[in-house]
């Protein structure tokens, strides 16, 4: 691409992860800028989770680059669970444990960024 695109993020068909709240609950990933954009070096995320939605808590190579939009999250930050809300941002470095619990009484959302060796 070469020139600059402005979408829609609630144009983008989510991918719904839930497995009955054993590992995932309500939890809503958008890939906003990846690989359909032929982004270089980075894939932003739009995530909504649900009224008590949660991601799994999991580890992997890279880091997250997170940016609280909407709500209230309790975050494990590989040691124990901290509070980010609306207007918040949270870094996560590579090898560290992490979850999201949405802790709002309604949906929260989150922008994450992360490298694209990471996939979307």
């Amino acid at each position: 691409m070469d020139k600059a695109f402005i979408g829609k993020s609630m144009d983008i068909e989510p991918i719904i992860y839930d497995d009955g709240g054993k590992t995932v609950k309500g939890a809503h990933k958008r890939v906003l800028i990846g690989n359909k954009l032929g982004a270089p070096n980075f894939v932003m995320r739009l995530f909504t989770l649900e009224k008590d939605g949660f991601s799994p808590k999991h580890t992997h190579d890279w880091e997250h680059e997170v940016f609280v939009l909407k709500g209230k999250l309790e975050v494990f930050n590989g040691e124990e669970y901290i509070i980010a809300e609306e207007g918040d941002f949270v870094f996560v470095p590579p090898n560290v444990e992490h979850q999201f619990k949405n802790i709002n009484n309604g949906e929260s959302q989150f922008i994450c960024v992360i490298p694209k060796s990471g996939g979307e």
